[in-house]
């Protein structure tokens, strides 16, 4: 890695890691010292570093130096010593002899305690994604503000309203009774996915695929995996779905940025090891006897590694979608069904189930009627996909309808 990229990298990596510990260490009242306390460190680095040069264990330097400026944030200010001596866990007398644990393991239960800390109902769903983007993934305001198609100032009320609300509610950093993982590990798989649906599809920075932010989701669902409390099948199951949606990343982008269709994807650009690890992960998810959204979302993904078009596929896609509909509707879920009753009945009986659905301020909707009357009745198919560019946001769905659109003939 370049000398110039590791420090950003870094930040990435590790600025999560040591907030976590922070907030683990001083509670929910004190996150935005911590933030502080590790911000002022990257500084440190940034300063240093283009002095000095690059240290030899890079990661070991800023552990020390966080450590260090913990220690003597704790020594100069009194009030926040006597403040936070209630809600150390080692109850320190003097703040010297307080502990900066930045072991493996503790960085792994701190960022634990916080995924569920960040993941309390008491805050709204969109709020937790972008706290767990902020505090989890170490990504900047602008960055958040990006990724949802917003200003910086709209995220920055959004992620302090949010801790205000932990605050007043007293809501404790700390390691989930299975009582808690079972009342809130729902929520948290939430968050994970919906971070992941948004770094999968982005409507940001013109783009169709964010791989920052599915790779942190990925990350946040394999730490609930590692533990032994939260590794339940619902979590393998959304851990498979995100590998098997990865898996097609490379194939789903053109050089141009341009978005292609997935029957229209090199199947050699599929990455096979990615889609094995889903395949164990949908084993792992297979014990017990309650079956989660995820798990027919992963069944789903599961059929989409294989290309071939046979009967076989198309139908148990169509009964994933059935029972996924029963479990949990979403009109999402209904339009992705009619593509597939397409594959087993015909775009006849697909376009009759397509037009109850009836979302007409979605462009995706308006894409699978145009796509669907093509070659049935090609001047409905233009009409539809003429409204569907009027609908579409990013530049790479409009030129996929463009392209729809290019390939149909319409008589004189």
């Amino acid at each position: 890695m370049e000398d110039n990229q590791l420090l950003p990298h870094l930040f990435r990596t590790e600025y999560r890691k040591i907030v976590s510990v922070l907030c683990y260490l001083f509670g929910i009242n004190h996150i935005e010292i911590a933030e502080d306390i590790v911000s002022d460190t990257f500084l440190s680095a940034t300063e240093l570093w283009s002095l000095k040069g690059i240290p030899e264990n890079p990661t070991a330097w800023l552990y020390t130096v966080a450590k260090n400026k913990t220690k003597n944030y704790l020594k100069r200010d009194a009030l926040f010593e006597q403040k936070l001596s209630v809600e150390i866990k080692h109850n320190a007398p003097k703040a010297e002899e307080i502990e900066i644990d930045l072991s493996s393991k503790n960085i792994i239960d701190s960022q634990l305690a916080m995924i569920f800390t960040v993941c309390d109902p008491c805050i709204s769903s969109e709020s937790q994604v972008a706290l767990a983007l902020n505090l989890l993934c170490g990504f900047g305001i602008q960055e958040i503000a990006d990724a949802f198609l917003t200003n910086k100032e709209v995220i920055y009320k959004r992620i302090n309203r949010a801790k205000d609300k932990l605050k007043t509610e007293q809501i404790k950093i700390e390691q989930p009774s299975l009582n808690e993982i079972d009342k809130r590990l729902d929520t948290v798989l939430t968050t994970i996915y919906l971070l992941f649906s948004e770094g999968y599809y982005s409507t940001s920075q013109n783009t169709i695929l964010r791989k920052d932010l599915c790779v942190e989701a990925m990350r946040l669902c394999y730490l609930l995996i590692e533990n032994e409390g939260t590794n339940k099948p619902a979590v393998n199951a959304l851990f498979a779905l995100m590998c098997f949606h990865s898996s097609r990343f490379e194939a789903r982008m053109n050089e141009n940025g341009e978005t292609i269709l997935y029957e229209d994807q090199d199947e050699t650009l599929w990455n096979k090891e990615l889609i094995n690890k889903g395949e164990e992960y949908l084993s792992k998810s297979s014990t017990g006897n309650k079956i989660s959204k995820y798990h027919l979302e992963a069944g789903i993904g599961y059929w989409h590694t294989h290309k071939e078009d046979t009967a076989e596929k198309w139908e148990n896609i169509l009964q994933l979608y059935n029972s996924l509909l029963i479990l949990e509707y979403s009109p999402i879920a209904a339009l992705n069904r009619t593509y597939a009753l397409a594959k087993t009945s015909g775009k006849t009986v697909a376009i009759q189930e397509a037009e109850k659905l009836n979302l007409l301020d979605n462009h995706f909707y308006y894409s699978l009627l145009g796509n669907l009357y093509t070659d049935i009745d090609n001047e409905k198919a233009l009409q539809h996909f003429k409204t569907a560019l009027k609908l579409a946001n990013t530049t790479a769905d409009k030129s996929t309808i463009i392209k729809n659109i290019d390939r149909l003939i319409i008589p004189e």
